[in-house]
């Protein structure tokens, strides 16, 4: 009796210290940095896989953008492929993160893939075949990704002009269709769907976007799983860790969604912040141990909410480009010369 009152326990303190079911990373450009030479190394120096030390770390997923035809074919689909091969062999469940377009799909750019057509209802058949398409080459290769997002930051729609906020009837009727696409693709199980915005701190722009999509139609509550957001320190002071937990509670109590941050980062290096931190993240370090810290507080954020599932750090391998986007030197989880940094095993503890 004492042995099995014991073994409840302890399986109850597991349970507390893996709240989240998605623990992951965007390891989009790990191949760029390869092919540039770069050797990535466990936090003991020892050369290995990335997909290992990840895993070892305690990442349980990773995230991966992918773009329709890109100039010299980094992110295109069969990159991707290739790269969500090296996850599964290690262990690691895949998010697949269209953008639908050629190169970056951001609040401020949506551009239409070259060669496609703008017409909403050829733009749909295309947008479903390409989902279609896309989700059974991952299905042909081995590969069953857990999550599927239709869009990456689409607060200001996609697929523009013809997906602008000027027609929500057009955004709604594009997401439908590549949800469809991907409903209808012989992957199985099937991935959970999610729609992402920017702004996760924001209740007004989440609550806005969607009442507005929901509201035409074409898009219904069946099409999609997830909600995703965005949530980074550095562009505003406005996004606390207190808003975050308003807005997506506010989320869960409207929509009962799985909710996911898909996108965060903290800087090891800061020096010169272009606008003010969050007033609740000011006692949180610019070191490695902030960014355990920052990791920490984002997920007890994600975990107190209804269907809070996962976060995801963005792009935290991507030595070249440390800024990451933003005004802080570095906001990467490895050192210059490619050796994790002791953040990386965070992953652990959410």
């Amino acid at each position: 009796m004492l042995l099995s009152a014991l073994s409840a326990v302890l399986s109850l303190a597991g349970s507390a210290a893996a709240a989240l079911t998605y623990k992951g990373v965007d390891w989009s450009s790990v191949v760029v940095e390869e092919k540039a030479g770069v050797s990535y190394k466990n936090v003991n120096g020892a050369a290995q896989p990335i997909e290992h030390i990840l895993r070892d770390s305690g990442v349980n997923t990773v995230r991966q953008r992918v773009w329709v035809n890109p100039s010299g074919g980094t992110y295109n689909l069969a990159y991707n492929i290739n790269l969500a091969k090296r996850a599964k062999n290690a262990g690691l469940g895949v998010f697949v993160d269209f953008h639908f377009s050629d190169t970056w799909a951001d609040p401020a750019h949506q551009a239409i893939p070259s060669g496609w057509p703008t017409a909403v209802e050829d733009l749909a058949w295309k947008l479903y075949n390409y989902t279609l398409d896309a989700s059974n080459q991952f299905h042909d290769n081995g590969v069953q990704p857990t999550i599927v997002s239709i869009g990456n930051e689409i607060t200001g729609g996609l697929l523009w002009p013809t997906g602008g906020t000027s027609s929500w009837y057009n955004i709604a009727r594009l997401l439908h269709s590549a949800s469809a696409g991907i409903k209808d693709s012989r992957l199985n199980p099937k991935p959970k769907i999610m729609i992402h915005l920017d702004n996760g701190w924001n209740w007004n722009t989440q609550n806005y976007w969607y009442t507005n999509v929901l509201k035409q139609g074409p898009l219904v509550s069946s099409d999609f799983d997830m909600m995703g957001v965005s949530f980074y320190p550095f562009y505003t002071a406005s996004a606390t860790l207190s808003s975050l937990k308003s807005s997506l509670n506010n989320m869960a109590n409207k929509w009962g969604k799985e909710l996911v941050v898909a996108e965060t980062d903290w800087p090891s290096s800061c020096p010169n912040p272009a606008y003010a931190f969050p007033s609740d993240a000011k006692n949180i370090p610019f070191t490695a141990a902030g960014q355990s810290q920052w990791i920490k507080a984002v997920a007890d954020v994600v975990a107190s909410v209804p269907k809070g599932k996962g976060l995801f750090y963005w792009e935290p391998a991507w030595i070249h480009n440390a800024n990451l986007g933003s005004s802080c030197a570095n906001n990467c989880m490895f050192s210059n010369s490619g050796q994790a940094l002791s953040s990386l095993s965070v992953f652990h503890n959410i």
